[in-house]
């Protein structure tokens, strides 16, 4: 998978040139708190800065709006530094066109009024308090982008506050996904399970929503590539499971072997294509090389997603994306759909068959053999894990009438027995009760499959969907 540079993110600021000559130092304070805005952004990491410093007059506007676009950056933040004119906005983001994010940061959470006040001198009290307007100008900037059919994102709070910093971090994150999102090369390989509706997509709709690219392979050309795997290259693969799984004693050698052999292949498939994610499913006929492949592919498959490839099974599509996303958050991101419900413990049991997020288990994950692959053909070796314990995002990237969209939930993977079935498998706790928030997430319309994620990353995954204008949906 080709490697992406760095998020290239602009920040301007915006005051007004006749404050200037009138108020002291003003302008160089204005700019002080901008430089501490620019820091803070660049400390996220991964990211390419262009600060065009403050903009106080229209034609300077012009300027830093062709510095953007010959600049060509992913996002423009833009600090409201004191009050200012519109006309010093709305050309720089004319000439630009890209997502746009209006900082309504003040420099403290409150004026010092007594300090304020004994100033004395009705200059610098203006001064002063030209210094903390910020707020002053967001009707106006809303006004205008709002007649001009201008989209644009507010973030409202102060100089280190946390919460400013993390909504701040929340914008500069999802960015980068939806920069991710839009390079990223999807392979699919084989076909639906048939019957599955609700799995079946509108490719072309999915690539219109997040950008990228679907890129069609063929299993005979997996087929090709694990013909030509060395034995050094099996038994190199088989010591990395065992280093990376808890390897069953139940598992035979030579399924081992089987396995390695197909994930080495499935490596150099993915090295070949540039593939940053990939929906898969196959069948084959009894005996055949295919189905030889098909029933090896779980061991490797998870290697790959837990090493920024999330592998979608069932040829879900949706998910993989989903999935992706969540990866690119840096939160994992484990193929799932609902297994049971706990009424006494008021849970729902997530799992699922096939490959999973092995960087995000509780513990060490398990590779053993099954005897048959429900709901298909075959047996093999299959992966145990349960999510890390502690707060989760479930996130399913859906179609409906109105086209694609996003359905998202918080909630908690909690401790307690799980179904040793070999497939992965958890216990999550939401706000809502177990009934309720089965019944709201469905009413929704996902498929039934979705990425489970550690951390709470819904305000994260609400601002990826502001930016590339996919509707999102919250459960909880």
């Amino acid at each position: 998978m080709a490697l992406l540079e760095k998020l290239k993110v602009g920040i301007f600021g915006i005051g007004l040139d006749t404050y200037w000559p009138q108020f002291d130092g003003l302008k160089a304070r204005l700019e002080g708190y901008q430089q501490q805005i620019a820091e803070q952004i660049v400390s996220f990491g991964d990211v390419d800065l262009v600060d065009a410093g403050l903009v106080d007059n229209p034609e300077r506007a012009r300027a830093i709006g062709s510095l953007f676009r010959q600049q060509q950056v992913d996002i423009i933040f833009l600090y409201i530094s004191t009050y200012a004119l519109s006309s010093t906005v709305l050309p720089v983001v004319q000439e630009t066109g890209v997502p746009i994010v209006v900082l309504n940061i003040q420099p403290v959470a409150a004026i010092d009024y007594q300090g304020f006040n004994a100033l004395g001198d009705r200059g610098r009290m203006t001064g002063e308090w030209l210094a903390h307007c910020q707020a002053c100008c967001v009707p106006e900037i809303a006004s205008v982008f709002n007649r001009a059919g201008i989209d644009y994102h507010l973030v409202t709070g102060y100089l280190g506050e946390s919460r400013t910093w993390e909504a701040l971090r929340d914008w500069v994150e999802a960015a980068k996904v939806a920069e991710v999102m839009r390079n990223n090369r999807l392979g699919v390989m084989g076909h639906y399970y048939a019957g599955m509706l609700d799995v079946y997509t509108d490719v072309t709709a999915q690539i219109a929503a997040f950008g990228g690219h679907i890129d069609l392979v063929e299993i005979d050309e997996l087929a090709q590539l694990r013909s030509g795997v060395s034995d050094s290259e099996v038994t190199a693969k088989v010591a990395e499971f065992r280093r990376l799984f808890d390897v069953s004693p139940e598992c035979d050698e030579q399924e081992l072997k089987r396995a390695a052999r197909t994930s080495v292949a499935l490596d150099k498939l993915v090295a070949r294509h540039q593939l940053g994610s990939l929906a898969y499913y196959y069948e084959g006929t009894p005996g055949s090389t295919h189905e030889e492949i098909v029933t090896s592919v779980i061991a490797g498959n998870t290697l790959l997603t837990g090493r920024n490839v999330p592998v979608a099974g069932e040829c879900e599509i949706k998910n993989a994306q989903a999935m992706k996303i969540m990866d690119s958050f840096g939160a994992g991101g484990s193929f799932s759909e609902f297994y049971a419900m706990d009424f006494n413990d008021d849970i729902v049991l997530l799992g699922h068959d096939g490959p999973a997020h092995f960087a995000i288990a509780e513990g060490r994950v398990g590779l053993l053999p099954l005897p048959v692959y429900h709901g298909k053909p075959g047996k093999g070796l299959s992966i145990q894990m349960t999510v890390k314990h502690g707060p989760v995002t479930l996130l399913s990237v859906c179609e409906g009438p109105d086209g694609v969209y996003m359905l998202v939930a918080e909630g908690e993977s909690v401790v307690g027995p799980v179904l040793n079935i070999g497939n992965t498998n958890s216990r999550y706790r939401f706000s809502l009760s177990a009934r309720d928030f089965v019944e709201r997430w469905s009413r929704l319309g996902p498929s039934h499959h979705c990425a489970i994620g550690v951390g709470h990353l819904a305000s994260r995954v609400e601002k990826l969907g502001d930016l590339i204008g996919v509707p999102v949906a919250r459960v909880c």
